[in-house]
């Protein structure tokens, strides 16, 4: 039977970190995916696909030029689903390729199979064919990332209504959308479907949507989204959902019915653990199928058995993911790392973008410390005139008696690029006078940030 120092379950983000992060220290890796290729949700169904379609959506539909050219501008006159799935074929082939590289340089072993725990040190591995066999392991990393949620009273036919995995594989471009699900996905995908100028609702039951967000931003961001022509529905239940060869039906709980030729059902993701024989080694999942951890080594309650990425909740992103998976494999094999820095940027790729990284306003109020903000608009900037940019904000937050910022808030183009220069800030304590007295490339968007910062400054005083 072959041994392994670390057995890596998943080769999405936090897996393939955690492997490579092993094979660096000098141990033999395991990694197991039952996919037929590498790389996870992260590379198939979710970050690179969903990323991939915007950039394709945005450079064919000629978005970025409509400031200048007008709402009737297009690129390509007309676009096929077709158009949209060569370029993320492409994009996929080369991700995995890069993958398949990087475990053969580093010697990671990997293996198409769906892994069981048989005991605290032992796995069986069934490939596709249904050919058992039997690993042990020192230690294991469980990576296994989510699937979409899918309630049993919505008629998933792959057809009018998709979960955000089937959305991929549509065969032609819808003629109107709904969407139910107002998270990060449900967003992306209903923004980035109604920059190719389908007609789309949004329904979300609960009376806010991305509620960890800068109300400010998130107030931004929706009357964008109504403003060309895009229809919101908040605090509404779906009653019922109906699907025929002519379209979906949706029923609310307010009586309103609505009528699309699709619909996406968005609404949460659960765990992909059900085949873990997660009950051989004791570990319990919630009723998402997640697991719990340490939140600073990623142990489970098998101390040898590490979880790491979408699999443990919040923040479910590929960034995280793959910190939290070298973080894991360094306290595996005995190596502290310094405690990371408690901010990191947060990404939604809709249209626009919208990035945060440190403390929202409504966080820092609830805080009690006093504070004081500066706001650029991009069409402030020469940058944004240039670009045609006539929409997008940049918010910055300073504690009044300290000067440090205390969180970065950016809806608009280039938003997820531009949010570093925030975080570079708050991680290294650094105060508003880091804006007024440095020099920022001209013209830049990034310069808002110094618009920004001397907006809050002259509020503050000059201290």
């Amino acid at each position: 039977m072959n041994h392994y120092d670390m057995l890596v379950i998943g080769s999405g983000p936090a897996g393939r970190r955690a492997a490579v992060q092993s094979a660096k220290l000098g141990k033999s890796v395991m990694v197991v995916d039952k996919g037929r290729r590498l790389g996870g949700v992260s590379v198939h169904t979710g970050t690179i696909p969903s990323k991939t379609l915007r950039e394709t959506v945005l450079n064919l539909s000629g978005w970025r030029e409509r400031g200048f050219y007008g709402r009737g501008y297009r690129v390509k006159q007309d676009i096929t689903a077709n158009d949209l799935i060569s370029r993320l074929h492409k994009t996929l082939d080369h991700e995995v390729e890069v993958l398949q590289h990087q475990f053969m340089r580093n010697s990671v072993k990997n293996i198409h199979a769906l892994a069981k725990f048989t005991g605290p040190n032992r796995a069986s591995l069934t490939t596709e064919a249904g050919e058992t066999s039997e690993v042990e392991f020192s230690n294991a990393l469980i990576s296994v990332g989510t699937r979409p949620h899918r309630p049993d009273n919505i008629p998933f036919d792959h057809e009018r209504v998709f979960d955000s995995d089937e959305i991929l594989d549509m065969k032609q471009l819808p003629r109107t959308l709904i969407v139910i699900g107002g998270g990060v996905i449900g967003v992306e995908y209903a923004t980035i479907f109604s920059a190719l100028d389908v007609p789309v609702t949004l329904i979300e039951p609960r009376n806010t949507i991305l509620d960890f967000v800068d109300r400010e931003l998130v107030d931004d961001f929706i009357h964008q989204m109504r403003d060309r022509g895009m229809t919101i529905r908040l605090g509404t239940d779906v009653k019922q959902i109906t699907a025929n060869d002519k379209g979906v039906e949706v029923v609310l709980a307010d009586g309103r019915t609505l009528r699309s030729d699709v619909l996406l059902y968005a609404a949460g993701r659960t765990g992909n653990v059900g085949s873990l024989g997660l009950e051989q080694v004791g570990i319990e999942i919630d009723s998402r199928g997640r697991i719990k951890v340490d939140p600073i080594t990623f142990q489970t309650s098998a101390a040898n058995i590490y979880a790491a990425g979408d699999v443990i909740g919040f923040p479910s992103l590929a960034s995280t993911s793959m910190e939290q998976g070298r973080v894991a494999a360094c306290h595996a094999f005995g190596i502290t790392l310094p405690p990371p820095p408690e901010t990191f940027p947060y990404g939604i790729y809709a249209v626009p973008e919208i990035s945060t990284v440190g403390q929202s306003e409504e966080q820092v109020r609830a805080s009690g410390v006093a504070y004081e903000c500066g706001v650029a608009r991009f069409r402030e900037t020469s940058r944004g005139h240039i670009m045609g940019v006539n929409s997008g904000f940049l918010k910055l937050i300073f504690a009044l008696e300290s000067r440090r910022l205390l969180g970065a808030h950016i809806v608009g183009e280039g938003a997820t690029e531009l949010i570093h220069i925030g975080q570079a800030v708050i991680n290294l304590k650094g105060t508003v006078d880091f804006f007024v007295n440095n020099t920022f490339n001209y013209p830049t968007l990034a310069e808002a940030y110094k618009i920004a910062g001397l907006d809050a400054w002259n509020r503050m005083g000059a201290g």
